[in-house]
């Protein structure tokens, strides 16, 4: 019997992880608010990016080693915050964590994660930020920010474009529900409970959400944040240079430029078409970080190309860990890093420092 190729591609590992997973688990995952417009143009973004190789230059040894906040870094790609891992494989976010290690990458673990902070961390091997929702209960956001501290995690993600959750149709039509097995284990059951109670023709995180995320939060509440916790302050979500201005002027110690992966608001533009702008208003007052529709270490080289500091990656983690656990998340990382560095290579850039905007020709959006 001929034994699977190894993939060569990120996307070699949706199909071995979706014949593990039930329709509505795929469609949790696979799925965007209403009609998908903003998932798309996340995808067709990439598609307008052209790169412009330069020639006669040392590439013997490409570099995509870098620095965030003061951690070093093998790997500027790295895990965005994606929740209940334990949906994709059993070992849920312990095997995102190891695999994120192995690879020397970055990861930012949800607030509604299926694992506990605490063991998340004896199970990592690398750099950890935690990703926050402003909850109604702030005793209970406050005591995540401690915990946070204490278990190592190096920065907090503020999550700030979901004061609402999208309408996500896929998962209303299927009335999804976290199963009863799978729980948020670092939120009490009963904050948690409307998660967990199906009903047809609902979303019951949607539920969950409006009785849980506080949608009264504005700029002046980031100062009670900052005061709680010595921890660097990201937020993620930013799509305008009005915000990017705002964030800078509130602290932020860094930016994620992201439409949450066309899960918010429908017909919100691509990330990588505002990343140039959100860039020139940040003005390197902090580090601008990137995630949306990457499908490949291309992918990320454009992102890096048009800003980004790094590229964080959503989806293909999910399905390397559906796939094979902490070794399809490496393999995943892997992966992308080693076709980064192939690009760094052929277009005669071998250095992250050496990626600007006149390593790539972006067309606009039509």
């Amino acid at each position: 019997m001929t034994e699977p190729s190894a993939p060569l591609r990120l996307t070699d590992y949706r199909e071995p992880a979706y014949r593990r997973l039930p329709s509505p688990v795929r469609d949790f995952v696979e799925g965007g608010a209403g009609d998908e417009q903003a998932l798309d143009a996340d995808r067709r973004a990439f598609a307008r990016v052209t790169l412009r190789p330069r020639v006669l230059v040392d590439v013997s040894a490409p570099d995509t080693a870098t620095e965030l906040l003061g951690t070093p870094l093998a790997t500027p790609v790295g895990v965005a915050p994606t929740a209940y891992h334990r949906l994709l494989h059993p070992d849920g976010e312990l095997a995102t964590a190891r695999g994120a290690g192995r690879a020397g990458a970055l990861y930012v673990v949800s607030l509604f994660a299926s694992r506990t902070l605490e063991e998340i961390a004896a199970a990592a091997t690398g750099p950890r930020w935690l990703q926050l929702y402003w909850l109604r209960r702030r005793d209970v956001l406050a005591g995540l920010v401690d915990r946070a501290a204490d278990a190592g995690y190096r920065a907090l993600v503020l999550t700030v474009d979901a004061p609402h959750l999208g309408r996500r149709h896929r998962d209303a039509r299927n009335g999804f529900a976290v199963p009863p097995d799978v729980r948020a284990v670092n939120l009490d059951r009963a904050l948690m409970a409307a998660a967990h109670r199906p009903a047809p023709g609902r979303s019951a995180l949607a539920a969950h959400t409006a009785e849980a995320v506080d949608p009264t939060v504005t700029w002046s509440d980031l100062a009670w944040l900052r005061a709680r916790s010595p921890l660097p302050l990201v937020l993620k979500g930013v799509l305008t240079a009005e915000d990017a201005r705002l964030a800078v002027r509130h602290g932020a110690d860094a930016i994620v430029v992201s439409n949450h992966g066309g899960r918010q608001l429908d017909r919100a533009p691509a990330g990588l078409d505002v990343l140039p702008e959100v860039v020139d208003a940040v003005a390197g007052a902090c580090p601008v970080l990137f995630d949306g529709g990457v499908r490949s270490g291309t992918d990320a080289y454009a992102a890096l190309a048009l800003g980004a500091r790094a590229v964080l990656l959503g989806r293909p983690v999910l399905w390397g860990l559906a796939a094979d656990g902490a070794d399809g998340v490496a393999g995943v990382l892997g992966l992308a890093t080693a076709e980064l560095a192939h690009t760094m290579a052929l277009t005669g850039r071998p250095a992250l420092p050496a990626l600007d905007r006149t390593a790539v020709s972006f067309a606009p959006a039509p």
